[in-house]
């Protein structure tokens, strides 16, 4: 058998074995929590709380990825099986391709260079991607603040608590503000599990580490320990947040401008040199060939 074909399948092999690891790990984990559950009477809000706080224990390889799908909203252990999968498949499939590529067109030398090339390229992929995704959700929650601080303050002019608010929110507001949603319905999970509301709401913010979020948090800790006086701080929020908006805007279009120069310099510029010199030049070259003639 060809070296190169013995090493593809030994890394075939080793692949498989670790995802038998990985999945009697993460049946054993679900077992503990289901008895975790079925012994304390917290019934399902706990154990989905502690198969999170487990789920997070098998990334400690690379932390970086654990935080990264938390700020994705993949908690729940399958969504990250899924990508632990894909780091783990892709770099396999791309050695096994470059090693059939090359036994194909018989090349030998620069075999070994690509397939580490391959594999790196295939194991650092999935985590730019997630880095990508992360990036564009942490902007739509950015959005989403501002939407979500009138709501707010219509519902604390009507009397309610911030607890009461936020449950409103995620119950009608998923169409709104569903990213929001999403983190504020993981905070009162565990809000009904005993735990502290101030607590989950610092704790959601840093783990988001977004500035919009992390304010809003701020005033919302102030009203929980003051009960009022902060409706002046979410007005000022919001114009700060419309005043941040419009900066943005305009450092869009700038560099949209300027762009667009570029564009016209680069595909207009050629064409206005022919039209307003070609005739001046078609003089020059006539006058020349008269000179000779």
């Amino acid at each position: 058998m060809h070296p190169l074909l013995l090493s593809a399948l030994l890394l075939a092999m080793a692949a498989v074995l670790l995802l038998t690891a990985v999945v009697r790990k993460a049946v054993s984990q679900r077992a503990l929590v289901s008895r975790l559950g079925a012994e304390t009477g917290r019934g399902s809000a706990l154990a989905r709380y502690s198969q999170e706080t487990l789920g997070r224990s098998s990334w400690q390889i690379d932390p970086e990825v654990g935080v990264l799908l938390d700020q994705l909203g993949w908690r729940r252990p399958a969504r990250r099986a899924i990508f632990f999968v894909c780091q783990l498949g892709l770099p396999l499939l791309a050695v096994v391709l470059v090693v059939a590529l090359s036994l194909l067109r018989g090349m030998e030398t620069t075999t070994l260079i690509a397939v580490l090339f391959a594999a790196g390229v295939g194991y650092l992929l999935p985590k730019r991607l997630l880095v990508m995704a992360v990036g564009r959700r942490r902007e739509r929650l950015a959005r989403e603040v501002a939407t979500l601080i009138p709501l707010l303050r219509m519902l604390f002019e009507v009397g309610m608590t911030v607890e009461q608010a936020l449950r409103v929110m995620v119950t009608e507001g998923g169409e709104i503000i569903p990213e929001l949603c999403i983190e504020l319905q993981v905070v009162l999970t565990r809000i009904d599990a005993g735990l502290e509301l101030g607590e989950e709401l610092r704790a959601m913010a840093q783990l988001l580490d977004v500035d919009e979020v992390t304010d809003c948090v701020v005033i919302l800790e102030q009203l929980i320990r003051q009960g009022g006086g902060a409706m002046a701080s979410l007005l000022s929020l919001k114009a700060l947040l419309d005043d941040r908006r419009s900066t943005a805007l305009q450092e869009k279009v700038s560099k949209l401008s300027a762009k667009m120069s570029a564009v016209m310099v680069a595909f207009l510029f050629p064409a206005l040199l022919i039209i307003l010199a070609g005739p001046g030049f078609v003089a020059i070259i006539q006058a020349l060939g008269d000179m000779g003639g």
